[in-house]
C-alpha cells in the first residue's frame, strides 16, 4: 500500500520535459519551431517594473540551458516570446526601454549596431501596442532576428553580434529584470 502511494505521488508531482508553462495568466507554449528547428521553452516568467506587471517573457532554445553566456554566444536558432499584459506599455516607452537594454547589455558599446538598433526599434512603432499582443523575436543563423507582433513579421535584422546584444537584454550580466533572467533560464 505504502508503494502505491508513493508512486501516485510521485507520479502526480512529476513534471514532462516539455511542459506548457502559465505565468500570469499567460500559456507559454511547450515548444516552437523555427524552420526545421524544433525549439523547447527553456523558461518563463513576468517582467515586473516596481508593482506593475508589463510583459510575460519566455526563451526557447534547441535544448535546454541554464548558463546564460552560452545563450547568449550561441550561433544556433533560438526565439524570446513576449505578451504584453499591462495596458502601461505602449509604442514609446517600449522603445525607450529596448534602447536602454541594449545599452545595458553592449555596456553601452552600442555604436557598430546603431543603424540595426534603430531599424529595429521601428518594429515597435509601426503600430500600437495594445494589452494581449504577442512579439516573436526568433533567431536563426541564416536570417538573423526576426521580429514577429502577433504573428505577422515586422522585421529582419542580420549579425549574430545583434542578436547577442538583443538576447542580452535578458540574459546578460545587467538584465531587464534579474528574476525574469533566472525564470527563462528555468531556475
Amino acid at each position: 500500500m505504502r508503494i502505491v502511494l508513493t508512486a501516485a505521488i510521485c507520479a502526480a508531482l512529476a513534471v514532462p520535459a516539455h511542459a506548457q508553462l502559465t505565468v500570469n495568466g499567460v500559456t507559454l507554449p511547450a515548444a516552437m519551431t523555427i524552420g526545421e528547428s524544433p525549439l523547447t521553452l527553456n523558461g518563463g516568467g513576468i517582467r515586473q517594473k516596481l508593482f506593475f506587471k508589463l510583459y510575460v517573457g519566455g526563451l526557447y532554445l534547441v535544448e535546454k540551458r541554464s548558463d546564460p553566456k552560452a545563450v547568449i554566444d550561441a550561433d544556433e536558432a533560438m526565439a524570446v516570446k513576449l505578451q504584453i499584459t499591462s495596458e502601461m506599455i505602449n509604442s514609446d516607452n517600449m522603445s525607450e526601454v529596448i534602447i536602454e537594454g541594449f545599452e545595458k547589455s553592449t555596456g553601452r558599446n552600442t555604436a557598430s549596431l546603431k543603424d540595426r538598433i534603430t531599424r529595429f526599434i521601428d518594429t515597435f512603432k509601426k503600430s500600437p501596442i495594445a494589452e494581449g499582443d504577442v512579439f516573436d523575436l526568433v533567431y536563426s543563423p541564416a536570417a538573423g532576428v526576426q521580429s514577429y507582433k502577433n504573428g505577422e513579421l515586422q522585421s529582419t535584422i542580420e549579425g549574430l553580434d545583434f542578436k547577442k546584444a538583443l538576447f542580452g537584454i535578458w540574459l546578460s550580466g545587467k538584465p531587464a529584470d534579474p528574476k525574469l533572467k533566472k525564470a527563462m533560464l528555468g531556475k
